[in-house]
């Protein structure tokens, strides 16, 4: 295990590397209270069944060649597709490890 550094020379973080207190970087995101308000407003504006009729304009338009809704209602429900390409990158820089490193690396599929 990597042990903290303790606190820093000129004082901005304490022995666990958080912000010390009186950091003047340390005061988090000044937009996050109005962030929250309009957040929760949002909440109280929509309901489920205005939800419900937003999908289905967006399930409309996707059905009516909309390819902009139809990714949005895609990448809603099934995810964003770099998920996939990830995975494909992974498996190919282990197979790449495994050809570096011998037949006795390489894992069975």
């Amino acid at each position: 295990m990597i042990e903290p550094s303790g606190p820093s020379v000129d004082g901005e973080r304490d022995e666990r590397g958080r912000f010390a207190q009186g950091n003047r970087l340390g005061h988090g995101n000044p937009h996050a209270g109005r962030v929250a308000r309009l957040r929760s407003a949002l909440f109280e504006a929509v309901g489920e069944d205005d939800l419900r009729r937003v999908v289905a304009a967006l399930l409309r338009a996707a059905e009516e060649g909309n390819v902009p809704a139809a990714r949005e209602l895609l990448d809603r429900t099934l995810g964003r597709p770099e998920a996939l390409d990830l995975l494909e990158r992974i498996e190919a820089l282990e197979d790449l490890l495994a050809d570096r490193l011998g037949p006795a690396a390489r894992r069975s599929r």
